[in-house]
């Protein structure tokens, strides 16, 4: 076996759900420094979409965005449709390499105060639509391809109010080693990926604006600031590559070393 690794992603396409901003997008991005095209999709914003597209061809690659409400698991039918053809027209292909199931949203509320409506929204976005949205695009993913998951840093330190969304979170690591276990015979590799508090516009942008949070999460980090959507991305990128082609069924968590 070699054992030359490789930081080039060049000829690989990804979609990354979720990617017309935050942490998608610079995901988004990251891949395509490398040299990956991108599948972007997106819920509403058309616009943000094509802005991500317009920075990803302008770095040489190739990139289309489709709508996709990763939420719906009726939609996950016509969306297969639409990469399909995406697949065939851009890129003379019927398969991809890469799967980051990124897409989500934060719906704080006390345990209390939880609502029916607030736990089905959480549920369908960041579990089982996650579940359902693989396996409608499993048949399209190459063997020896990758798929990332992502959760976050609440899994393991709890925050006031982010019950729901955590416990979500939970079960997709849960998810995820069960997906390495059931993937692993085609070769691909599955991760979750755990960010700590970003500067994103992710909750209202609460870390991101307002200074007294901002500070309050700096001053909980080892590395003593808080972090930025690019510190996700890069890291992502760097696990898909040939340098973690051994690593799979596991939880990587990238916060700064958030309450440690």
């Amino acid at each position: 076996m070699s054992i030359s690794q490789s930081s080039d992603l060049t000829g690989k396409l990804a979609i990354v759900t979720g990617s017309s901003r935050g942490l998608g997008r610079a995901t988004s991005i990251a891949l395509a420094t490398r040299g990956a095209d991108i599948v972007v999709t997106y819920l509403s914003n058309r616009e943000e979409a094509n802005s991500v597209v317009a920075e990803i061809q302008a770095l040489g690659q190739k990139a289309v965005a489709l709508q996709l409400d990763a939420g719906d698991v009726t939609s996950f039918d016509g969306f297969s449709t639409h990469l399909k053809e995406a697949l065939a027209n851009t890129w003379s292909r019927d398969s991809f390499d890469f799967l980051v199931n990124n897409a989500g949203f934060l719906r704080a509320a006390p345990i209390g105060k939880v609502t029916e409506a607030d736990f089905d929204s959480l549920c369908n976005i960041h579990f089982k639509g996650v579940l359902f949205l693989t396996q409608h695009l499993l048949p399209l993913i190459s063997d020896g391809g990758r798929i990332v998951n992502i959760s976050s840093g609440l899994t393991r330190f709890a925050g006031p109010g982010s019950a729901a969304y955590a416990s979500m979170k939970g079960a997709i690591e849960v998810l995820t080693r069960y997906m390495a276990k059931e993937l692993g015979p085609r070769g691909i590799t599955v991760n979750a990926v755990a960010p700590g508090a970003i500067e994103t516009d992710f909750s209202g942008g609460a870390v991101r604006d307002n200074p007294n949070i901002n500070k309050a999460v700096a001053g909980a980090t080892a590395l003593g600031r808080v972090g930025v959507s690019e510190d996700i991305g890069l890291m992502i990128a760097s696990l898909l590559t040939d340098a973690n082609r051994w690593v799979t069924a596991q939880r990587i968590e990238v916060s700064g070393g958030m309450f440690l």
